[in-house]
């Protein structure tokens, strides 16, 4: 049986940070990174948008200013960003401090979904010549905490440690990981939201300011802007019990693609639960599964226009007059998200797009699509047993997937602060 010092799960971020952590401060250590896909996947695969700024990314549960912006300074040695230049957003602050909502000031780059792709194949490639043992299309299927082994491809590996870095998508399987080694969590958080798309002329503030982030009452934020070659995705989900669903999303490429004069974003509100102490996890599957009810197995999107009127929209007039642009997701069903969307919910994103629009006059145009849902699932609160993640005697958490960040960068940062539990 073959046996590591280390066996890192996942090739996002966070397995990147600890991997260049590990063979930098302990070139002697054998390192195996598994990853299930065919190709490197994460948040640097997405759209590649990093933010270098606290509280950005940090779950404050378990990150300071003074910790976060420590490890800051270790993820620009190792990525060597080129920050994105701010221009002439004195009147978005004033705007948005009037009406009680905070424009944060953050340090970012974008690389783009192409440029992220470029940037995991010189990482990947640095690893292995660095002597990381680096395998594709290879998923852990099981742990014996006891004998300190996992079982991938039909295989059993020994470790000495192992940091599992899953990712978002990973978080039901690192709660089947939590259960099996008994470890303590909690599943309590959710964000649900929507998807803006409009034309970048009524947002025209990601000229100056690419992925702006305004915080409102009701635990209300943007996030995820993208602008340039911009367009909206679908990702695929599937619940505890097989059934499908879908989340949309943004994603952009670099500045060598031709723009497509559009831009999008999400709104996204935080839910959490208290008591009767609910999984956001069940929960924001269910949204899920009555979104595809409603939209026949697709997501749903709507037109403001049609919004602002309380009526539907419809295939026949989703396109034309003042619905002057196509939607990018055009795999989508044109209805309406009221009959979806919690009330409560929906009144706090709607409460903040107005708010929005007056801070950036235009988003309302009636022809701005409004797409549902996106759900975002990262939320899994383990009880770490040392402030390096260390979930289980040997094993460490990192990442999204985890709860230890919500980001390219506070996950590349976790990565690194988890292997440090190993090399001391």
């Amino acid at each position: 049986m073959e046996r590591y010092d280390v066996i890192i799960i996942g090739s996002g971020p966070a397995g990147l940070g600890a991997a260049f952590h590990l063979i930098r401060n302990r070139s002697s250590l054998r390192i195996l990174m598994l990853e299930k896909e065919k190709v490197s996947t994460g948040g640097l695969r997405n759209d590649c948008k990093m933010n270098f700024t606290f509280p950005i990314g940090f779950p404050l549960e378990n990150w300071s200013r003074d910790q976060a912006d420590h490890y800051l300074e270790k993820v620009i040695g190792d990525l060597k960003p080129d920050i994105l230049e701010k221009h002439n957003l004195s009147t978005y602050f004033r705007r948005a401090e009037n009406l009680g909502v905070e424009l944060l000031d953050i340090r970012q780059t974008h690389l783009g979904t192409d440029g992220g792709l470029r940037l995991i194949k010189q990482l990947t490639a640095e690893l292995e010549e660095l002597g990381v043992e680096i395998r594709l299309e290879t998923e852990m299927t099981g742990i014996d905490p006891v004998q300190k082994t996992i079982t991938a491809g039909n295989q059993e590996i020994g470790y000495e440690n192992l940091i599992i870095a899953p990712g978002r998508k990973g978080f039901r399987f690192l709660q089947s990981v939590m259960d099996r080694i008994d470890v303590s969590y909690i599943d309590h958080i959710v964000d649900i939201g929507i998807r803006i798309e409009t034309r970048i002329e009524n947002y025209p503030i990601v000229k100056d300011y690419y992925d702006p982030k305004f915080l409102f009452p009701g635990k209300v934020r943007t996030f995820c802007t993208n602008s340039g070659a911009a367009h909206v995705v679908r990702e695929k989900y599937l619940t505890a019990s097989g059934k499908p669903y879908y989340s949309v999303n943004g994603h952009a490429f670099s500045g060598e693609r031709e723009a497509n004069g559009l831009v999008n974003f999400a709104m996204l509100k935080t839910v959490t639960f208290t008591e009767p102490l609910a999984s956001g996890q069940e929960f924001a599957e269910n949204l899920g599964l009555q979104a595809m009810l409603m939209g026949g197995g697709k997501p749903i999107m709507q037109r403001v226009g049609d919004f602002r009127l309380g009526k539907r929209s419809k295939a026949e007039t989703f396109n034309g007059d003042l619905y002057d642009f196509n939607p990018t997701q055009p795999n989508c069903t044109p209805g309406d998200i009221s009959l979806s969307m919690p009330a409560k919910i929906l009144r706090s994103i709607w409460k903040s797009m107005k708010a929005l629009d007056t801070i950036i006059p235009g988003v309302l145009h009636p022809g701005t699509i409004m797409y549902y849902p996106e759900i975002k699932l990262y939320a899994n609160k383990p009880k770490f047993l040392n402030g390096n993640f260390m979930a289980h005697p040997n094993v460490y958490f990192a990442g999204d997937g985890a709860g230890t960040s919500r980001g390219i960068t506070a996950a590349w940062a976790s990565g690194v602060r988890a292997a440090e539990g190993i090399t001391g």
